[in-house]
């Protein structure tokens, strides 16, 4: 069975609603760590590194095992933005991303006793439309905490889907994980039929 190396409620739906069997083992890593050590990487390359560590820690611990890591970060003005650490940070990133473009970042990498067997990053580009003080401070009545572990502020699923104006790129992608080139790697490694 595979293992996915994530505590998000949205890579385990996507994986159950493709059919695929898996056991969700979250990873032990420092990301902050990781990613100022990587602070002159390209986004992807980050997400690259964040979801190979994250693999690559759950499958230390499971011999054998194939490990799903997954990693998303979001990038809007030049600026990297990790997910909110309280309300009113959220509310602070929300302001900032009215009337501009996010970049999410979504990568994925799949490990079995330590090697990385499949890596692969994918980007979206989401507009985000001219976000109001009323709306901002309903959206996060609404949402809040359930948005808290989300980088960028929003479940596409639910009333983020209201922030944007245009999105150009995988839906899976902006769920947080490239599921299309997941599937794909999963048949190739033999943990799908293919």
């Amino acid at each position: 069975m595979l293992i996915l190396a994530s505590q998000s409620a949205s890579r385990r739906a996507m994986l159950e609603a493709a059919g695929v069997p898996h056991a969700p083992e979250p990873a032990a890593v420092d990301e902050r760590a990781i990613e100022a050590a990587l602070a002159d990487s390209t986004p992807s390359t980050v997400a690259l590194t964040l979801a190979r560590a994250k693999a690559a820690a759950v499958s230390a611990r499971r011999p054998g095992a194939a490990v799903l890591g997954s990693d998303s970060l979001v990038v809007c003005a030049g600026r990297r933005f990790d997910k909110p650490r309280d309300r009113a940070e959220a509310a602070e990133h929300l302001r900032f991303f009215s009337g501009r473009t996010l970049e999410l970042h979504s990568a994925a990498a799949l490990v079995r006793d330590g090697e990385v067997l499949w890596d692969h990053a994918d980007r979206a580009g989401l507009v985000v439309r001219t976000l109001g003080e009323d709306f901002l401070a309903g959206y996060l009545d609404r949402e809040w905490p359930a948005v808290a572990g989300c980088v960028g502020v929003f479940r596409i699923e639910a009333l983020g889907v209201q922030l944007f104006e245009a999105i150009d790129g995988s839906h899976f992608t902006v769920l947080g994980m490239p599921l299309l080139p997941v599937l794909s790697a999963l048949r190739q490694h033999g943990i799908l039929v293919p």
